[in-house]
């Protein structure tokens, strides 16, 4: 994919406006995760190297489009000052003379943050006027948020219609890692799909029914596939109107020459919570009125046995109830294997990452994607807006 690069242009003396993902976890005002700040500072750094003029904006929570203090900005902005060790300017305006005043009286290097972009409507709404307004702060656009590049929003794919628009090294990496894990895996190519639902992940697994040799099915979604087979699954979560899809996908596995594997023993609980009473059962042991809130030991050996011969892993959501303590043993078992594996790793979503990082892993793994619902779109084979908006004719 031919995406215009910062590398090749000059930013000196230029203001421009860096899209960004800094929608960070925050508890009582302070970052508790900086790994999405971290993952965009090369870009930062080289724009700031080059004597630009930096706008930096990004979208943190869900505001609905209004003013709400607990979606402000400005733990981002101590924190992200902390990391970066350099003077920032705040702007409490996204748009407007004050915001651009700001902009205009940056000097070459040096940085402004702007308040949350969802307070406003206009953003999500994608409308012309707010992204011209937004494109009044800069000379030069630059998307490095590859974690809202599915989202078609005003300073995501609207304003490329008003300024020189490029990606930045962050989009760029994304991009290229999941193209190359497409078009050229080495193989087997092993993809590890959970989470709770199948509805959420049917369109990912139909696409890589073309691309993988194995599926390791776990998580919640695995309940469904099970019950599809008229295994006994208890009160465990079940989409009933997912259940023929379901059996279609494992059937349509067999015929592609596609491994399918699904958990062969349980870790049960009488209760959706962290006290309850739990118990290991082989897969037809699912009693009435218990569930399953992990894979089992049996299938953890199951799955490592795949992920050591592996040649390329894709995971993407938790083989448990990952939140609690006492179901995260499956998920952060597969973490450590697929650490452990010689295998090219790319791992998306915001469980399977947390994992990864609660097995203290990082390190280990080829690729750590900042999107986890534009890397499952990406996989799925849909155009991002916010990448498209990049390679349009200006």
């Amino acid at each position: 994919m031919n995406l215009p690069r910062i590398e090749n242009i000059d930013v000196k003396g230029k203001r421009v406006f860096l899209r960004v993902d800094f929608n960070v976890p925050i508890e009582n005002g302070v970052v508790t995760d900086t790994t999405r700040i971290s993952k965009t500072l090369p870009t930062i750094e080289l724009l700031i190297n080059r004597w630009a003029r930096l706008v930096i904006a990004s979208h943190l929570g869900r505001p609905e489009g209004k003013v709400n203090p607990k979606y402000s900005m400005k733990p981002v902005y101590e924190k992200f000052k902390e990391i970066i060790k350099k003077e920032v300017v705040f702007s409490e305006n996204v748009v407007g003379p004050e915001a651009v005043a700001l902009s205009k009286q940056l000097n070459d290097g040096e940085v402004m943050l702007l308040e949350n972009l969802r307070f406003h409507a206009e953003e999500e709404e994608n409308s012309p006027d707010f992204a011209k307004k937004l494109s009044e702060l800069a000379d030069i656009y630059i998307n490095d948020a590859f974690g809202a590049a599915h989202r078609a929003h005003a300073s995501t794919e609207g304003i490329t219609n008003y300024l020189p628009s490029y990606a930045g090294t962050l989009m760029y990496k994304e991009i290229e890692v999941l193209t190359s894990l497409i078009t050229k895996p080495e193989r087997p190519f092993v993809a590890i799909i959970g989470g709770a639902k199948v509805s959420s992940k049917l369109k990912i697994l139909k696409n890589l029914f073309t691309k993988v040799n194995v599926m390791l099915i776990g998580g919640g979604m695995a309940y469904t596939f099970l019950k599809s087979r008229a295994v006994p699954v208890g009160a465990s979560l079940v989409e009933k109107e997912f259940e023929v899809q379901a059996f279609q996908i494992i059937e349509k596995a067999g015929v592609a020459g596609i491994e399918f594997q699904l958990p062969v023993d349980h870790v049960i609980a009488d209760a959706f919570s962290a006290n309850a009473k739990s118990k290991t059962v082989d897969k037809m042991g699912i009693l009435d009125g218990w569930m399953g809130m992990d894979i089992g030991p049996k299938t953890i050996s199951n799955f490592e046995k795949v992920i050591k011969s592996a040649g390329t892993i894709f995971w993407n959501g938790p083989m448990g109830v990952f939140e609690m303590d006492k179901f995260s043993n499956g998920t952060v078992q597969i973490a450590k294997a697929i650490a452990k594996s010689s295998a090219r790793s790319v791992v998306g979503g915001g469980d399977s990452i947390a994992a990864i990082a609660k097995a203290g892993v990082e390190d280990k793994i080829t690729h750590i994607s900042t999107g986890g619902g534009a890397s499952l779109e990406f996989l799925e084979g849909k155009i991002l807006p916010g990448v498209a908006a990049l390679m349009k004719e200006k």
